[in-house]
């Protein structure tokens, strides 16, 4: 069965858990509750997995950015995360380009230390 840009997007749709940016290692973490982040990871940077793989191209269009979906694939939780086989084919295809959509973000994208 192929796997379509659509089944790519909707896989990245259904991620769990929250990431957030730790200011003293200056990394993203993973975390299954916003309780669980600790002091060192202030609250505005928190966000759901599922935003969080989109960054913004300009005006309403929207990249599923590989390098931040390879961040979650290295936490080795893929059955947490609800991490698919669409997903993996994505990060592995580096020979055709990000999928870019036309999408509204359920939560904004905090521009600090997101690449």
């Amino acid at each position: 069965m192929a796997i379509t840009s659509l089944d790519i997007c909707n896989a990245a749709d259904q991620l769990k858990g929250l990431v957030g940016f730790h200011l003293k290692r200056e990394v993203h973490i993973v975390r299954f509750s916003e309780d669980s982040f600790g002091l060192d990871v202030p609250e505005d940077s928190l966000q759901p997995c599922s935003e969080f793989v989109w960054r913004e191209v300009d005006d309403g269009r929207m990249a599923l950015c590989r390098s931040r979906l390879a961040l979650l694939l290295e936490q080795h939780v893929d059955d947490r995360l609800n991490i698919t086989e669409p997903l993996w084919l994505y990060v592995r295809r580096t020979d055709v380009p990000e999928i870019v959509a036309e999408r509204v973000a359920l939560i904004p994208a905090t521009p600090a230390a997101v690449q």
